[in-house]
């Protein structure tokens, strides 16, 4: 048998607002729920996410490692 009354009320109707202005419904345990982003400013859900350009970090990365072991070479 569950133990009774341990569980916090639910709000099925519980407004979240966002700093960018946005507001929607959810189910939460608090009736005002406040948000730094949601999907109306997230970056990736706008279409202005920034792409990394990772094959060059990797590029500079092995030629740094490349320098660094022909260094080790020339000490020897």
């Amino acid at each position: 048998m569950p133990k009774q009354d341990i569980h916090p009320k639910y709000y099925e109707n519980a407004k979240a607002q966002c700093a960018c202005g946005n507001t929607f419904t959810v189910g939460a345990s608090k009736e005002l729920i406040e948000v730094e982003i949601c999907s109306q400013c997230h970056p990736f859900y706008t279409g202005k996410e920034k792409m990394l350009d990772t094959m060059g970090q990797v590029q500079k990365f092995r030629k740094r490692l490349a320098r660094k072991e022909e260094m080790k070479k020339r000490k020897k």
